[in-house]
């Protein structure tokens, strides 16, 4: 390695939104890496074992598995996958995307309640409110939405 930077990555950031930022800092670096080498003057460092590989993304692990995941979980799905591909449950045999949610404090329901309630359930689903699901840990509020050969949209 000759030059690296450091970014770090806001909580409710997509995939989409980091590339585009790391796009103007990359090529800021490009050039100072550049101007380094040309002067004689760029730093080498051998890049240790400190890194992990990310698996390939196919549409599999794009579904969203009520059952296992947590609130949280489900949100950084979504968001690793907003835009490429959308992370993606069924209804009613109909594939809906989901491409921006966040994890709610609560909408009403107390914690003994909400485990009686399966995982996946739709708990509300109102104009005003918004739609909110039951996950393995807590409840999702979904922003935007896409159902099957629709346009992607704002929940409300």
């Amino acid at each position: 390695m000759i030059l690296k930077e450091t970014v770090d990555i806001g909580e409710d950031e997509t995939t989409g939104e980091l590339w585009e930022r790391l796009s103007k800092i990359g090529g800021e670096l490009l050039v100072k890496t550049l101007k380094l080498i040309e002067e004689g003057k760029a730093p080498r460092e051998k890049q240790g074992e400190d890194f992990s590989m990310a698996p390939m993304l196919n549409k599999e692990m794009a579904e969203i598995n009520w059952e296992e995941k947590s609130a949280a979980d489900i949100k950084n799905l979504v968001r690793g996958l907003n835009p490429i591909m959308g992370a993606y449950s069924f209804l009613n045999g109909k594939k809906i995307k989901f491409w921006k949610v966040d994890v709610a404090n609560s909408i009403g329901y107390d914690s003994d309640n909400l485990k009686m309630i399966k995982n996946g359930t739709v708990l509300v689903s109102d104009q005003r409110d918004g739609l909110f699901i039951k996950t393995k840990d807590g409840i999702l509020k979904v922003l935007e939405i896409q159902g099957e050969n629709a346009k992607r949209m704002p929940i409300g």
